[in-house]
């Protein structure tokens, strides 16, 4: 037997992977902001999330990727689990589309994406254009791929031991088994029915077998998700654990089906694919996914309980587990990294506006009841700065989005603020135990001024707070006036101290205290409006190194 096909055949399934890969990262790096989104924006109910979920996994070709997103999302608690079993049923519409590109026969035209691909890829200095002529590139590559696949197909027509045993399949369950192995082999159920409809439009394999490789392909196409999941958190195991029930119950019932009306079902597919095997076979693929998506869609609920029954329990916690978002239990992708970032940024401020009220109602009361749980905290809120410092670095080595990597330099300075601010509670616990130590007290005037200066620093943190966490421009000039009046307040109050001073109604030792509280105050708000202004400020490379080394 001569075995020259196999080289041509790998090299060709090689091109095929790479340029569905290269398509994917493509797809998800120009638009991964805009697409990551509408996956957090537009899930609310189970059927938009189903429906996101088909044009999510449309876009960028894969729906063993958008899965991994998703329970990325669940673990970083950016998702319930309700929000992604909805996002899950559509990505299993949405994975349909590659193999009905193929389909399509574009290898003809696959050399002209291939040029334009490589002169978007190698002339053009704009970061986009570079990403969306690497989706260019790979799909010129992936029907190349394709090509080579089809005309070394050909060639196994002239084995008698590959036809008959390719014609000789006709075990339902062998061929079920024979889709899973090879989809959880290239987690990709894409690339597999891709390779299917091939041999099946080079007559390598009958129709009716397509079907039963088909549903193998379903549940192997869950193999990604549930390795991704194994590091992460219940909810994300259970996430993973969803996707694979559905294809398990769907993957059932259809051969059920199948096995009661194999000959009407194969006919039909026949009759509105105009007799075209390859199309039979995408057509098929297609309509196996929705019918599966509307049988499963009102049992969905029962699904996650099942889910939740299957992983039971709760997160292991312990008093020492201060990360929420990020740490042992995170998953790194490149589509969540940066909101886990920021979800434990706003975590870490909320820390540090506890420590921060706790410390000036120690100033102002002279209450040092709660000092030992400030230090504490503050410890706390060190180590999740250093952490997500390490986080940062280590997400700078993924291939983010390009909107996500421009904000990597601005998320290293938003954590430098927020722990800037948690350094300043410390200074306002030491000042309160200076005042309380030597009995300095503040005169009614200097203590009002003082309370004043407060209130106004709480609202540029109240407003700077929201702005991060809502990454909206539109309450800016809001802040800005706002610490405008923090600043005149601060000029006002120490000319005020001044007079009281030389009239002699304040005490040195407690004027010094007023004086380092109202210029430490003005600090904090500096720091609330850097945090805020963080969201427009642009990646600047030469920071980032500076803060990466």
């Amino acid at each position: 037997m001569d075995y020259s096909f196999i080289l041509p055949m790998i090299g060709g399934l090689g091109l095929f992977l790479y340029g569905m890969k290269l398509m994917s990262d493509g797809l998800e790096n120009a638009a991964g902001e805009r697409l990551r989104n509408i996956l957090e924006f537009f899930t609310n109910n189970r059927f938009t999330g189903m429906l996101v979920g088909i044009f999510f996994t449309a876009i960028i070709q894969s729906s063993s990727a958008s899965t991994v997103m998703v329970v990325s999302f669940v673990n970083a608690g950016l998702m319930n689990l309700s929000q992604a079993a909805g996002v899950i049923l559509g990505a299993n519409i949405g994975t349909t589309v590659t193999s009905q590109l193929v389909a399509f026969n574009l290898s003809k035209v696959a050399p002209l994406f291939l040029i334009i691909g490589v002169v978007m890829v190698m002339f053009i200095d704009s970061p986009n254009v570079k990403k969306i002529g690497e989706v260019v590139l790979g799909f010129g590559v992936l029907f190349t791929g394709l090509t080579t696949m089809s005309s070394t197909m050909e060639a196994l027509k002239d084995s008698p031991m590959i036809m008959n045993t390719l014609s000789n399949l006709d075990n339902h369950f062998i061929a079920v088994f024979i889709g899973f192995i090879i989809t959880a082999i290239l987690q990709s159920s894409s690339v597999t029915v891709s390779i299917v409809l091939l041999m099946a439009s080079q007559g390598l394999l009958a129709l009716p077998i397509c079907f039963f490789i088909i549903l193998g392909c379903n549940i192997g196409s869950c193999v990604s998700a549930l390795i991704a999941s194994l590091s992460g958190r219940k909810n994300a195991k259970r996430a993973a654990m969803i996707h694979f029930l559905f294809n398990v119950f769907g993957s059932i019932i259809l051969f059920i089906a199948l096995s009661l009306a194999l000959k009407p079902i194969t006919n039909f597919f026949l009759q509105i694919s105009n007799h075209n095997i390859g199309r039979s076979v995408a057509n098929a693929h297609t309509a196996f996914k929705i019918i599966e998506a509307l049988i499963m869609f009102p049992f969905m609920n029962y699904i996650v309980k099942l889910a939740k029954a299957i992983i039971s329990g709760d997160d292991k916690t312990s008093e020492d587990d201060i990360l929420l978002y990020i740490g042992e239990k995170s998953m790194i992708t490149p589509a969540s990294a940066i909101p886990q970032v920021r979800r434990e940024l706003i975590h870490s401020a909320n820390l540090v506006w506890d420590n921060l009220n706790k410390s000036f109602s120690a100033f102002i009361h002279n209450d040092l009841s709660q000092v030992d749980d400030i230090y504490k905290k503050e410890e706390s809120i060190n180590e999740i700065s250093h952490s997500i410092t390490d986080f940062l670095v280590h997400t700078n080595q993924l291939d983010l989005p390009i909107s996500d990597r421009g904000q990597l330099g601005c998320l290293f300075h938003a954590v430098s603020d927020v722990e800037r601010i948690g350094d300043h509670a410390v200074n306002f616990t030491e000042l309160a135990c200076s005042k309380v130590k030597h009995k300095s007290e503040l005169s009614p005037a200097a203590k009002k001024q003082i309370i004043n200066m407060y209130e106004s620093v709480e609202q540029v943190l109240i407003l700077a707070l929201k702005i991060f966490h809502d990454r909206s421009e539109k309450n800016i000039p809001k802040l800005l006036e706002l610490e405008e009046h923090v600043d005149d307040l601060e000029r006002k109050y120490q000319k005020s101290h001044i007079k009281r001073m030389s009239k002699g109604d304040c005490e040195p030792r407690a004027g010094l205290l007023f004086s380092d509280m109202l210029s430490a105050l003005e600090r904090i708000s500096d720091h609330g409006v850097n945090i805020a202004l963080s969201i427009t400020d642009k990646y600047d490379e030469e920071d980032f190194e500076l803060e990466d080394e």
